[in-house]
């Protein structure tokens, strides 16, 4: 499988900027069966933030494990507290828990992810909330 058809795969299930602010980039990095699991794929993807930028609050249909690989990030899932992350630390979403905050902690430097999905095939990976 090459990068585009992957990118043309994962082009639906992502965000865009047009989700958040005009400062965020999701990049497919690549997809895979689970042959282990019968029904479940890994997706990952790259997540960049410009300085100031940030995504809508949105759910994940499977679990999300981010590890920050420049800058850093704050999160906050459901009610509980914001967080900030560095360059090698890692958080973890469980399956439909609301993100409140994904957003660049910083308004001059930019901030980046590694995103790793496990979720049922065909799942759409991303819902925004109103």
């Amino acid at each position: 499988m090459t990068i585009d058809s992957v990118s043309n795969a994962l082009a639906p299930l992502c965000a865009t900027a047009a989700e958040g602010s005009p400062l965020d980039k999701v990049e497919p990095i690549g997809s895979y069966a689970l042959p282990n699991v019968p029904g479940k794929r890994v997706t990952i993807v790259r997540v960049s933030y410009g300085p100031g930028g940030f995504s809508r609050p949105h759910r994940h249909a499977g679990s999300v494990t981010a590890y920050i690989t420049k800058g850093e990030i704050r999160s906050q899932l459901g009610g509980g507290p914001v967080e900030t992350f560095g360059v090698g630390q890692s958080f973890f979403e469980p399956p439909g828990a609301t993100h409140l905050v994904s957003a660049n902690a910083s308004m001059t430097e930019p901030a980046e992810l590694i995103a790793v999905f496990v979720a049922d095939e065909g799942a759409q990976l991303t819902t925004y909330l109103d």
